[in-house]
C-alpha cells in the first residue's frame, strides 16, 4: 500500500471558499478513485491561501481484476436488440458470447467479460483530471491555459503547479500545459524558492521551514493564542471573534499578530460601530479595558518583518484612523435627525413590491405589537406601539447603511440619545431576536415585554405578508428566511410561556393584507369593502369587530366580506401547518416524537403553541408507562375495527350507545368508565391540567382490555352489534378530547 500526495498550487484562494474547497477536493478525488475500482484508505485535505493539499493512505498498486457476466437477448431476438447487447458488453460479434440453453424461455446469449486490473497511477490521473475540470467553484476564472482538445482551464485563480506523488514517485499527469512534478514553493515572501518533496511528512516539514503552516485549524489556534498573549501583556481583554480568526487564517500562511493604537477621541462613538469598522475593513480584532472598548486593536499579518512590524502597524493605524473617522461622521450625522425623521424616510423604501414600503410595514407592526402587548399583558401597550413604530427607522441611518449588521442596535443608541423610555430603546434593538437557533430570546421576566411584543409582531407580519402573496418556502429555497421567522415565534412564545392562539392573530392580519393587495384591481364593490377594512382602527380586536359588522351589510356585500375572511382563514390554516412542521423540528431537537405533535395538532382548535407543547409532554409521559402503551393498543384496535366495519357497512358507526342494550358486565363497566373519563378529562383540560387529563385517560386501559378479552363486537344480533360499535366509537371520542391516537406510531 502506498501514500498519495497531491498539491494544487495557485494564486490566492478567497478565504471564505477555502474550507469548503478542501472538503470538495477530498470528496471528489476519493469518489473518483473508488468509482474506478481503486479502493483507498483514509484521506485528509488541507488548504492555505495558495494551495490545496490532499493525502490518501493505503493506495493499492492496481485495481482488482473484475469478472462480469451480462445476460443478453434470446438467440432469435431482432438484429437491433443483438447489436445493442454487443455494444453494451463491448463485444465485436455474437461469436464472442456464450449461448445458454433454456427450454422454457428459449436460449439466450451471455457475455462473460474479464477486466484486468489497472495501474493506480493511471486511475489517479483520470480521477484528478475529472476533478479539476468539474470542480464546483461558485465562480471560476478563465486564464491563458489551453486544454488539450480546445478550451481554457477554469479555476478559482490561475493554477501554477501540480505536485502528484505516489509513494514518492511522480505520477504522470498534465493539464493545460501544467505537468505534474515533485516541486512546490513555500511562503510568498519568506520561502518562495522552489523545493522538492518526497512524501507528506517531508512536505509538511519543508513547508514549515519555509514559513507555511499547512493546517487551517493550527493557523486559527496560532492567531487566537497570539492575540490573547498580546492582550494579556497590555492588561487588556480580547473581544473574542472565531469568525474573524478563521478569516485571517484564510488570508495567511504564517500568521503573526501585532498591536496598534487609535486616537481616544473615537471612543465617543458606540463601541460596536468601531468594532464593526475595524473588523469589516481591516480584519482587526478589538480589545477591551474592563467593560469599555480600548483604543487598541490587533492585526494579523502574513510575515515576520525585520523591524518587528513597526511599518506594518503604522500603515494599519493610518487606515484604521480613516475608517473610524468615517464611523464617527456617520454617528454625528445620524444624531442630527430624530428617529421619527428617519421613519418618515421609510416611505421611500420598498420592503417588497407586493407588500408595500418599510413605513407601511412599521404601521402594521406597531398595531400588532400594541395588541399583543395588551392581550398578553407584556407591558404598557403604548410602549410596544411606540417601539414597533420606530423599529425599522434606523435602516435609513448612515451607520446601518455602512454596517447592516448594526440594525436594531443603532436604533437603540439613537433612542437613548433622544432620552426615550429604556424599554422602548431595548425593544428596538432586540426585536430582531432570535436571529437563529442559538441566539438568545428577549424575556418578559427580564423587563423586555415590549421587545417580546415587537419581535412577535415583526415575525408574524413577515409570515402573514409572504403567505398572502404566495411566496412560501420550498424544499429548495427560503429566500425570505420564513422558517427562521416561524422558529423565532415558537421560541418567543415557549420561552416566555405565552398563550398566543395563532389563528386569532393571523386571520385578521391576512384578511386585511389580502384586501390591501387585491383592492387596486378588484371590483368596485370589493374595493369599497377592502377600503373599509383597511381604514379600521389599530386594534386587531377592533378589526375583527369591523369584519363582523361588515358581514351584517346587504347580501352582496356580505358575500364579499365572507369571501375575504374565508380566503384569509384558509391561508391561516396553511400557515398553521407550517408552524406545526417548524415545531416538530424544534421539539425533535429536544428529543420529542413528531407523531405526538401530529396527534395534538390534528385536534380542532389547536393553535396555541405553549399548550400544544404541554399536551405533547403529558402525552409522552403517558406513553412511557405500561398503562399508556396498552391503552394505545386498545384504542388503535377499536379504531381499526370501526374502520373495517364502517367500510363494509358503508356508513359511520359514530354515535351514543343504548345503555339498555349493554349485556356483558365488561361492556357495562367500559361504558361507565368512558362517561367518567369524558368528564374527568374535560375538567382537567379546562384548567390546563394536561397531566391530569392523561391520568384520567389511563383509567380506560383496564376496561378496554377486559372488553376485548370477553366481548364479541360483531355479535349475531344486529342491534347488539350496532350498539357495541357505538360503544367503540365512544372510546375514540373520549380519547379525541386529549389526542388523536390514530396519528401515534406503535
Amino acid at each position: 500500500m502506498s501514500e498519495l500526495l497531491l498539491e494544487l498550487f495557485c494564486e490566492e484562494i478567497p478565504a471564505r471558499l477555502q474550507v469548503r474547497a478542501a472538503d470538495d477536493l477530498r470528496r471528489l478525488v476519493v469518489d473518483g478513485l473508488k468509482a474506478r475500482g481503486l479502493d483507498v484508505g483514509a484521506a485528509r485535505s488541507y488548504v492555505t491561501p495558495r494551495r490545496m493539499t490532499l493525502v490518501i493512505a493505503d493506495v493499492p498498486e492496481m485495481s482488482p481484476a473484475i469478472s462480469d457476466e451480462r445476460k443478453g437477448p434470446r438467440v432469435d431476438a431482432p438484429e437491433k436488440a443483438l447489436q445493442g447487447f454487443l455494444k453494451a458488453a463491448g463485444l465485436a460479434s455474437v461469436d464472442e458470447a456464450e449461448v445458454v440453453k433454456d427450454e422454457k424461455k428459449g436460449d439466450y446469449y451471455v457475455a462473460r467479460i474479464e477486466k484486468p486490473g489497472r495501474p493506480a497511477a493511471e486511475i489517479i490521473a483520470e480521477a484528478l483530471r475529472e476533478t479539476i475540470l468539474n470542480f464546483p467553484w461558485p465562480k471560476a476564472m478563465r486564464f491563458n491555459a489551453k486544454l488539450a482538445g480546445g478550451g481554457e482551464l477554469r479555476w478559482i485563480r490561475p493554477l501554477h503547479s501540480v505536485v502528484l506523488l505516489l509513494d514518492g514517485a511522480v505520477v504522470p499527469f498534465e493539464i493545460a500545459g501544467i505537468a505534474s512534478g515533485n516541486v512546490t514553493r513555500g511562503h510568498r515572501f519568506m520561502g518562495g524558492e522552489p523545493f522538492t518533496v518526497t512524501g507528506f511528512d517531508d512536505y509538511v516539514a519543508k513547508l514549515r521551514d519555509r514559513k507555511v503552516i499547512l493546517d487551517f485549524a493550527e493557523r486559527v489556534a496560532v492567531i487566537n493564542e497570539g492575540a490573547n498573549a498580546l492582550a494579556k501583556d497590555a492588561k487588556l481583554s480580547l473581544v473574542e471573534d472565531e469568525g474573524l480568526a478563521a478569516e485571517n487564517a484564510g488570508l495567511t500562511e504564517w500568521p503573526t499578530v501585532l498591536m496598534g493604537t487609535f486616537d481616544k477621541s473615537f471612543l465617543d462613538v458606540p463601541a460596536e460601530c468601531l468594532t464593526s469598522a475595524m473588523r469589516m475593513h481591516q480584519k482587526c480584532f478589538s480589545l477591551r479595558h474592563g467593560k469599555k472598548l480600548a483604543n487598541r486593536f490587533l492585526l494579523v499579518t502574513n510575515l515576520e518583518a525585520e523591524d518587528g512590524g513597526k511599518v506594518i502597524v503604522a500603515g494599519n493605524e493610518k487606515v484604521i484612523a480613516a475608517r473610524l473617522s468615517d464611523a464617527k461622521f456617520f454617528w454625528e450625522t445620524d444624531l442630527k435627525k430624530t428617529l421619527d425623521d428617519m421613519r418618515d424616510e421609510l416611505k421611500g423604501i420598498t420592503f417588497h413590491e407586493k407588500l408595500g414600503t418599510q413605513f407601511e410595514r412599521t404601521e402594521r407592526i406597531k398595531e400588532l405589537a400594541d395588541t399583543i402587548a395588551e392581550e398578553q399583558e407584556l407591558c404598557e401597550a403604548a410602549l410596544a406601539l411606540r417601539a414597533g413604530e420606530l423599529s425599522k427607522a434606523d435602516l435609513v441611518s448612515g451607520m446601518v447603511g455602512e454596517f447592516p449588521e448594526l440594525q436594531g442596535l443603532m436604533g437603540r443608541y439613537y433612542a437613548e440619545a433622544e432620552r426615550m423610555n429604556p424599554e422602548i430603546a431595548r425593544a428596538i434593538e432586540l426585536h430582531y431576536k432570535p436571529k437563529g437557533p442559538t441566539d438568545s430570546v428577549p424575556l418578559e421576566s427580564e423587563g423586555d415585554g415590549a421587545a417580546v411584543a415587537v419581535a412577535l409582531a415583526d415575525k408574524l407580519d413577515m409570515l402573514v405578508g409572504f403567505w398572502t402573496i404566495g411566496e412560501k418556502p420550498t424544499g429548495s429555497g427560503d429566500p425570505y428566511q420564513l422558517r427562521r421567522a416561524a422558529l423565532g415565534v415558537i421560541r418567543l412564545v415557549l420561552e416566555n410561556d405565552l398563550r398566543l392562539p395563532l389563528l386569532r392573530y393571523t386571520v385578521p392580519a391576512l384578511a386585511f393584507m389580502h384586501g390591501n393587495i387585491g383592492g387596486r384591481n378588484a371590483s368596485k364593490e370589493r374595493a369599497d369593502i377592502q377600503e373599509q377594512l383597511l381604514a379600521s382602527p389599530v386594534s386587531i380586536a377592533t378589526k375583527l369587530q369591523v369584519v363582523s359588522e361588515l358581514g351584517q351589510m346587504n347580501a352582496p356585500s356580505q358575500s364579499v366580506v365572507e369571501q375575504i375572511v374565508y380566503e384569509a382563514h384558509t391561508k391561516a390554516v396553511d400557515l398553521l401547518s407550517f408552524f406545526a412542521d417548524r415545531l416538530k423540528v424544534y421539539l425533535r431537537d429536544k428529543g420529542a416524537r413528531h407523531d405526538l405533535i401530529d396527534a395534538i395538532f390534528s385536534l380542532p382548535g389547536q393553535d396555541d403553541l405553549a399548550l400544544i407543547v404541554k399536551r405533547v409532554e403529558a402525552l409522552s409521559e403517558l406513553l412511557a408507562t405500561d398503562d399508556g402503551v396498552n391503552l394505545l393498543a386498545g384504542v388503535k384496535r377499536a379504531q381499526n375495527i370501526l374502520s373495517i366495519e364502517e367500510k363494509k357497512d358503508k356508513t359511520s358507526h359514530a354515535g351514543d350507545y343504548d345503555a339498555a342494550l349493554l349485556q356483558a358486565d365488561e361492556e357495562k363497566v367500559l361504558a361507565a368508565a368512558i362517561d367518567k373519563v369524558k368528564g374527568d378529562t374535560a375538567a382537567a383540560l379546562g384548567v390546563e391540567n394536561f397531566a391530569g387529563a392523561m391520568r384520567a385517560l389511563a383509567e380506560l386501559r383496564a376496561p378496554v382490555d377486559a372488553f376485548f378479552d370477553k366481548v364479541t363486537v360483531n355479535a349475531d344480533d344486529p342491534a347488539l352489534r350496532q350498539n357495541r360499535l357505538h360503544l367503540l366509537s365512544q372510546i375514540r371520542a373520549a380519547t379525541l378530547n386529549v389526542a388523536d391516537f390514530s396519528k401515534i406510531g406503535s
